[in-house]
């Protein structure tokens, strides 16, 4: 499979915008066009494509096409909408920012679960960077950043946490080197299923992107793909059939504590993405089962928070270290556990 160039675009077809367009492979097996652009358009849903499919937003070979529909090798798709993409075009929203520290320099939020970090597609507005835009005048990107205003790095939209926001220039430039460095101090805490063996390990193991499902990182441990990525862990506290550990990132890539606890048996607890929104450990009693369902009714998200952040200030040279409280609903599900720990 090929993503085509926007140049290919022919000149009477203007009236809509290309968003996507891709060739089918000749080794591709026949599967439903809702099924496969979900996989291959980062936050796709069945809906949303069966959405623009009836709205005539998608062709196969230039003609308006059904959910139903199996593609062939050969197919040219394109998703065809009103409105050009928006690559880096950044909306301002008052949008309250819990700001843990800040200086004419830089500033330390605690993003909340649900928040996703910088504008993309499926999600242009109520975004932290929206947020910044606001509050703040002319924050620098990094280069090759451009619609990321004074990000230096990011967390998953349903993690909460920490992040370092760079609000000039040499601020930016000295953190992105930290970074680069692996000298930035980042623990965050995760509740994973099962009883992982030790008391502590290391995970090294390169994280890219999965051949089945782009939106999801799988760990190659050859090196043969993805790039290379080190977490460090340890027990903080064993809740029978779950575990609340600690993690330490030496490298930071995408998904990788979910996509490396997943590898070693111990994925995140409801982690939907990395399997781990089913019952992994425990009994078949119905009891336990409601048990675990309240639990991800109350923490519907994965179970992972950027608890702690450390790294030098970029101008006085003072190692700055902070700290988050875990939010309600990673707490309360701890709660349950212990007492499901002490009672049962």
């Amino acid at each position: 499979m090929s993503m085509l160039p926007d140049d290919e675009i022919e000149e009477d077809e203007l009236e809509l915008y290309e968003h996507y367009r891709f060739l089918v492979d000749k080794g591709q097996s026949p599967i439903r066009i809702d099924k496969f652009l979900t996989e291959k358009v980062a936050l796709a849903t069945r809906n949303r494509v069966q959405l623009a499919i009836d709205a005539g937003s998608i062709q196969v070979n230039g003609k308006n096409t059904k959910g139903s529909y199996k593609i062939k090798p050969g197919d040219d798709i394109r998703v065809l909408f009103e409105k050009p993409r928006r690559e880096t075009e950044v909306l301002a929203e008052d949008i309250d920012l819990d700001i843990i520290f800040e200086d004419q320099y830089l500033m330390v939020v605690n993003k909340p679960a649900g928040m996703v970090v910088h504008p993309a597609q499926g999600n242009w507005t109520g975004t932290l960077v929206n947020g910044l835009v606001y509050h703040f005048q002319n924050l620098p990107e990094m280069k090759g950043n451009v619609g990321r205003p004074g990000l230096v790095h990011r967390i998953d939209k349903d993690t909460s946490g920490l992040l370092v926001i760079a609000k000039s220039e040499e601020a930016m430039t000295h953190l992105a080197a930290q970074f680069f460095h692996h000298t930035i101090d980042r623990t965050y805490l995760a509740l994973v299923w099962g009883e992982p063996e030790g008391e502590s390990g290391t995970i090294t193991g390169n994280v890219g992107r999965s051949a089945k499902d782009r939106k999801v990182m799988d760990v190659f441990v050859d090196g043969s793909q993805g790039k290379h990525a080190v977490t460090h862990w340890k027990v903080i506290e064993r809740l029978r059939y779950v575990t609340l550990v600690q993690c330490n990132l030496e490298t930071g890539r995408t998904h990788q504590i979910r996509a490396h606890m997943k590898f070693i048996g111990h994925p995140l607890f409801n982690d939907a993405m990395y399997g781990g929104d089913k019952i992994r450990k425990g009994t078949q009693f119905a009891k336990y089962k409601t048990f675990i369902q309240n639990c991800f009714d109350l923490i519907p998200r994965q179970a992972l928070h950027a608890k702690s952040l450390g790294f030098i200030h970029p101008v006085t040279k003072e190692k700055l270290y902070f700290e988050a409280p875990l939010p309600p609903d990673f707490g309360g599900v701890l709660d349950k556990w212990r007492s499901y720990v002490i009672y049962e």
